[in-house]
């Protein structure tokens, strides 16, 4: 008798899975003469500055910018208003923003969390009244106040050049005028609308209607497809209004108003008090030194340091002589990433709310501890967290920028979840994030949800110096994937001796499955799932099986790469996502 799909879907799927990853690697277009096989094309240099964004666009914009006399800020804050509109899938004045910038001044790195709070009339109370477990993924109660036109006006304060008016101008422009959409963007936005449809504003504001016989429609609207022309007159006007009142005009202004009476109506907490309250905050970036690099992360309420525990337990191995995409890179970067995991579900959370050890998740001595609990012979299964003291109690934009003057700046930006939450209040042109989605519904957590509170963040930029010298501005898209793709993108620079676009272009490695801060999950107790893009040879996925992972093949969670490196020749290296639709240029 022929077997049944479940007999398949549970017997087969570890062969199907080592049968699609032994596929050869797919090439690009044409045959390079140079560099490794799967680099899609050469790293970008100039002698003056550089710009790396998912948007070819946003990039010329920056680029602009700069050439008007802008800083490397002034040029981010252009850059990321101009991805709002562009790219909305991942972004907008709707969410947090985090960065860090190497000031050529001071010689000296300063970090800023934009992240909002929770508000401040909504209890844990309320959630258990509702009988809920975990906070919904999309509508009013997962939105927390979005943090980035106020870190957009504390940096710009800071690091500055041009008036804001200016840096907004672009962005302006674009949403008033139009713009075409681009391939990936249109994917995810085409994706979007069935779900978030049903909440008021998002339908009249995101999508257009469909033609007669057209597929894949939502009550008659759908999202603009490749090469369409989109524009978004109702965010030109709230940009327009920033630009003349300045971060007040959001927080405390008409705009506020509009928001407070958009919640008011639609079951919703979020208040003009918790919008006039809001202020991120300039923190101290934290560091690791592998291999000679001091790799930089900003501290909790995000999961930077997740990466530099990594990076802790694999320099003891000799990952340069195992060779890239061998069992034993693969397995010991998964081991480590186990590990870590643990630590970030168990301790990362506000620091207004509780003192996540960093110091000691941070050290070599630590590290060399929880090392001993790494096998080389078989996987996990599952992760506890180190003995920590208890101290009083999958979707983003990544760009960098770096000017003539040599200031860079690192920054990550999001609305969490796809395009947010759903929520777009009439005539505003943007959507509230979802971010407190991640906040956990169990008191003594310490990632609970109290008002007022920041969750727990995804998003992390990065940076890297060597000798106190800027040597790289980087980060990668995705959720839980972005520390493990910081962790990759150094280990092949500095292990494996890739170069800058090789480095973001190489297959790359996703663990899931670790137990998540946000607590909604049961512990690992078997040992995740290990995604393995194309191009990791059949040896080496037999060997990982042998050792116990469950290898899988999946398609598009491996995130998005930017990156800025300083030319030891002079000026700048550049290099930019081949997954997505982003694009690095200087001058």
């Amino acid at each position: 008798m022929a077997p049944s799909p479940s007999d398949l879907d549970t017997g087969m799927r570890p062969l199907i899975a080592a049968l699609l990853l032994a596929l050869p690697l797919a090439s690009p277009a044409a045959d390079r003469i140079t560099g490794k096989p799967f680099a899609t094309r050469s790293e970008v240099y100039a002698p003056h500055a550089m710009a790396a964004t998912s948007h070819p666009l946003a990039t010329q914009v920056a680029l602009d910018v700069m050439k008007a006399g802008g800083s490397a800020v002034d040029a981010a804050i252009a850059a990321n208003a101009a991805l709002g509109l562009m790219e909305p899938t991942g972004n907008g004045v709707g969410g947090d923003l985090f960065a860090i910038v190497w000031d050529p001044k001071t010689r000296k790195l300063h970090g800023y969390n934009g992240s909002g709070r929770s508000p401040k009339a909504l209890t844990l109370a309320e959630f258990q009244r509702r009988g809920l477990q975990a906070i919904p993924a999309h509508g009013p109660l997962p939105v927390t106040v979005p943090g980035t036109v106020d870190a957009w006006f504390a940096l710009h304060q800071r690091f500055g050049r041009r008036s804001m008016a200016d840096n907004l101008a672009p962005a302006i422009g674009y949403a008033r005028d139009g713009h075409p959409v681009h391939e990936v963007i249109a994917y995810y936005w085409g994706r979007s609308v069935p779900t978030l449809s049903k909440w008021p504003g998002f339908s009249e504001q995101f999508t257009v209607p469909c033609g007669a016989k057209e597929t894949g429609c939502t009550n008659g609207r759908r999202g603009p497809r490749t090469g369409e022309t989109w524009k978004n007159p109702h965010l030109a006007a709230t940009l327009g209004a920033i630009a003349r009142g300045g971060r007040d005009a959001f927080y405390k202004g008409d705009i506020a108003r509009r928001i407070d009476a958009y919640f008011k109506a639609h079951d919703g907490f979020l208040a003009y008090d918790d919008l006039a309250a809001h202020k991120g905050e300039w923190v101290e970036p934290v560091s690791t030194n592998y291999r000679g690099f001091d790799v930089w992360e900003l501290p909790p309420n995000g999961q930077g340091i997740a990466a530099l525990q990594i990076l802790n337990l694999l320099e003891p191995y000799d990952l340069k002589a195992y060779g890239f995409g061998s069992p034993e890179h693969v397995h010991l970067f998964t081991e480590a990433k186990k590990l870590a995991f643990a630590d970030r579900a168990a301790s990362y959370a506000d620091p207004d709310y509780y003192r996540t050890p960093v110091a000691t998740l941070v050290s070599k001595a630590y590290a060399r501890e929880r090392g001993k609990l790494i096998s080389m012979e078989r996987a996990m299964k599952a992760a506890e967290p180190g003995v920590i003291p208890q101290l009083n109690e999958g979707d983003t934009i990544y760009m960098t920028v770096a000017d003539a003057d040599g200031m860079m700046v690192s920054l990550i930006q999001s609305n969490y979840r796809g395009m947010g939450s759903g929520m777009a209040p009439p005539g505003l042109g943007f959507i509230f994030q979802d971010r407190g989605e991640q906040f956990v519904l169990k008191e003594g957590h310490p990632n609970a949800f109290a008002p007022g509170k920041r969750p727990f963040h995804t998003i992390i930029p990065a940076f890297v110096t060597k000798d106190g010298k800027p040597w790289l501005s980087y980060g990668v898209m995705g959720g839980a994937m972005q520390p493990q793709g910081h962790v990759q993108i150094l280990l092949n620079l500095i292990d494996f001796g890739m170069n800058l676009q090789e480095a973001g272009d190489a297959p790359r490695i996703q663990h899931d499955g670790s137990t998540e801060p946000a607590g909604q999950a049961t512990a690992m107790a078997d040992g995740g799932e290990l995604d393995l893009e194309s191009g990791f040879p059949y040896e080496t996925v037999r060997a990982l099986m042998r050792k116990g992972h469950s290898v899988r093949f999946a398609d598009g969670p491996y995130g998005g790469y930017q990156a800025i490196m300083v030319n030891p020749h002079g000026g700048y290296i550049g290099a930019s996502e081949s997954r997505k639709d982003g694009q690095a240029a200087g001058y």
